[in-house]
């Protein structure tokens, strides 16, 4: 009650008082990098390992960013947001967390390097992604 009697003291309502104090909802970051791949199937290479590749369907490129999580719910904060490289780390609640770098080299090519933990335990790959056509 002291705090509005000052600011009524001050000359403020305190309606006007409340309009400056309510913070706008957050709005999700656009991460051009993303919005500039190519829609469709990718094909994720893991270098090193000969045979062992990754199909997913790209409808939505934040996939990329928690490949080792799939589409479980998970928070993401943005480290580094450039044209040609984007690094984020994700929280994915009792799933795991990891942080992911993608480099852009076209629409259709990129480079993906991923670490964190998932389920318990710690993972770490890279990869080479290229779209290979339609889903």
């Amino acid at each position: 009650m002291k705090f509005l009697n000052l600011i009524k003291t001050a000359g403020l309502s305190s309606v006007a008082f409340f309009a400056f104090t309510v913070a706008a909802p957050a709005q999700a970051p656009d991460l051009a990098l993303l919005d500039g791949l190519q829609k469709g199937s990718w094909t994720l290479k893991e270098r090193g390992a000969s045979d062992s590749s990754k199909r997913i369907c790209l409808g939505d490129a934040k996939l990329l960013l928690q490949v080792q999580h799939g589409s479980a719910k998970c928070t993401r904060y943005v480290i580094e947001d450039k044209p040609n490289v984007l690094r984020v780390s994700y929280k994915c609640g009792n799933l795991g967390h990891g942080v992911t770098e993608i480099r852009r080299e076209s629409s259709g090519l990129i480079q993906l390097n991923s670490q964190g933990i998932s389920s318990g335990s710690p993972f770490s790959f890279s990869a080479e992604g290229r779209r290979t056509g339609a889903c």
